[in-house]
């Protein structure tokens, strides 16, 4: 029986590797598979990992069908064995549906990955969806790291250096303002005390070399 698989992590925690592996597994002992991502750090048509590694892939845009996109191919007479999905976050909750779908009415594998939650600490719409409809949900065993050494829960969003918690859940490249010079936004994951404090790595810094008062009296 075909499955809708999950895989989930926050920022650096080799999701995109694992979307790359998984596809060179199942290649490897013949199957077909057709990889999908939207918004990739590497830009359009193309699923990259912060190891270097890179792959072709179909850009998934708001107006995507994966079941007509499915049905077309078979119908014309290609082999479809499996998806990748990467960046599955970005996907809306009717897309998510449609790989559902796929899985069960044409018994093809769906494999996806991505972050549950956004900066803001709330679900994707992408994300929840998968919640709601995976056979299988794995969070992934590559923990990565706040600043601090603990283990990073939450996504942070920066802009110009700032943290903020407020704004569009989805920016893709920088952030404009009227009259501004568009702003510099970045990423990072924090523990979950320190997304609460905003307190990211270079704040941390900043703050540890604020000279000390020394503790002498008048």
């Amino acid at each position: 029986m075909a499955e809708l698989h999950f895989f989930t992590g926050t920022m650096d925690s080799g999701k995109s590797t694992l979307a790359l592996q998984t596809n060179h597994n199942h290649a490897t002992r013949g199957r077909v598979g057709h990889i999908f991502t939207s918004h990739d750090r590497a830009g359009s048509a193309t699923i990259s990992s912060r190891l270097g590694l890179f792959h072709d892939a179909a850009d998934v845009a708001d107006d995507f069908d994966f079941w007509q996109y499915v049905v077309g191919a078979l119908t014309r007479g290609k082999r479809i064995d499996y998806l990748i999905c990467d960046e599955a976050q970005f996907y809306s909750a009717e897309q998510i549906e449609q790989l559902a779908k796929v899985v069960d009415e044409l018994q093809i594998d769906v494999f996806c990955f991505g972050i549950l939650t956004d900066f803001r600490t709330r679900l994707f719409p992408g994300s929840a969806r998968l919640v709601e409809l995976a056979d299988r949900m794995q969070v992934l065993q590559v923990e990565a790291l706040c600043w601090c050494g603990q283990r990073a829960t939450h996504n942070a969003r920066t802009e110009d250096g700032v943290m903020v918690t407020e704004g569009d859940q989805v920016v893709v490249g920088d952030v404009d303002q009227t009259g501004q010079p568009p702003a510099e936004v970045a990423y990072e994951v924090l523990c979950r005390q320190h997304h609460r404090r905003r307190l990211t790595a270079a704040r941390a810094k900043a703050v540890s070399l604020v000279p000390e008062p020394l503790p002498f009296g008048e």
